[in-house]
């Protein structure tokens, strides 16, 4: 399933938001032959390094992976997905997230609720939103949480000739899971993943979630954790970042039930003790080679671009480069070289 057109990297100008950086993030995305940049909603703006790239880059699809539904309203995540669609030429996904409750209500300063039934609401409401603007008729969406009826003329854009972005929702639990087969157009699978935990646990839920609805009408997304390097000193580097990486996830309650399927759930509450004492290099000194090559993909960037496709070739549409550290250009290119095959 994973075909030229699928591959995908992330830029976000995180290094201080300097605009020198992002424009050197979008060349090295285009050097190194891939399709699309993701940009993550966590120091600066989700939306505007994805403007600003879509304008250096002519032929890249830029997408949000993701923005925080609930720090937004449906009128302004649709307006600015809307003008995203626009300005890109048709080139913009919405990837939407829920966070977590303290990050909502403590850092954002929004009401919480029930995340999935709200979230299903919350697409349902971008869409309607959307379609008043594409045809022309009247705005008018109640539900539980989100009510949407007025749109005079003097605020409503034009119809998009390119029609509107399709929405990737991101997912862990079974609940949302099930909103995102149901609601959205795709599926943001978390990072912190295993080929076995895809294929016997997500996949059903996808299954369930999409009914009637055809598989081939929904993507799903995976970030690959990748650790590779052209040089033992490179893969060693890259290869501890990521240990670090899954160590970080893997304190996180929420994500233990991919660890209680491979039968390691105790680690999870030995990296949460740890956590709770800030020794993130004992955490990572947890996760043994097993553990590493279940979460991640090591090895040269030949080796790395096999075993992704071997792994996952015909259970995801797109995947994204996951790596927590700086890639050289010349093995991110091998890598995408290697999975086209």
């Amino acid at each position: 399933m994973l075909v030229d057109g699928n591959i995908g990297g992330t830029v976000d100008g995180t290094e201080g938001g300097d605009l020198d950086v992002l424009n050197a993030q979008v060349e090295a995305a285009e050097r190194a032959g891939l399709d699309g940049v993701w940009s993550t909603e966590t120091g600066h703006d989700p939306f505007l390094s994805l403007l600003l790239a879509a304008r250096q880059s002519s032929s890249l699809q830029v997408g949000t992976a993701i923005a925080v539904a609930f720090a937004r309203n449906p009128m302004t995540t649709a307006m600015t997905a809307f003008d995203m669609h626009t300005y890109t030429g048709g080139r913009f996904m919405l990837g939407l997230g829920s966070q977590i409750e303290a990050h909502i209500t403590r850092r954002f300063s929004m009401p919480w609720s029930a995340p999935a039934p709200r979230m299903r609401e919350f697409i349902e409401a971008v869409r309607a939103i959307w379609a008043s603007w594409q045809t022309g008729d009247r705005l008018y969406f109640k539900g539980e949480f989100y009510q949407h009826t007025l749109m005079s003329p003097m605020f409503r854009p034009a119809p998009n000739p390119k029609g509107t972005p399709p929405i990737l929702l991101a997912a862990v639990g079974p609940a949302m899971t099930k909103v995102a087969a149901r609601a959205a157009d795709g599926l943001l699978v978390h990072g912190f993943t295993t080929e076995r935990y895809l294929r016997e646990v997500t996949l059903p839920m996808v299954t369930e979630g999409l009914g009637e609805r055809p598989r081939s009408e929904f993507v799903i997304n995976l970030p690959v954790l990748t650790a590779t390097g052209s040089t033992e000193e490179e893969l060693a580097t890259a290869t501890q970042a990521v240990r670090a990486q899954i160590a970080f996830y893997g304190s996180t309650k929420a994500y233990r039930p991919v660890l209680e399927l491979h039968g390691w759930g105790d680690l999870q509450t030995e990296l949460h003790g740890l956590s709770k004492q800030g020794d993130w290099k004992a955490m990572a000194g947890l996760i043994d080679d097993t553990v590493l090559r279940t979460f991640a993909v090591v090895g040269s960037a030949a080796e790395a671009g096999a075993e992704i496709r071997s792994r996952f070739d015909d259970v995801v549409d797109r995947l994204t480069l996951y790596t927590p550290y700086q890639m050289q250009d010349e093995v991110r290119t091998a890598l995408v070289a290697a999975i086209r095959g």
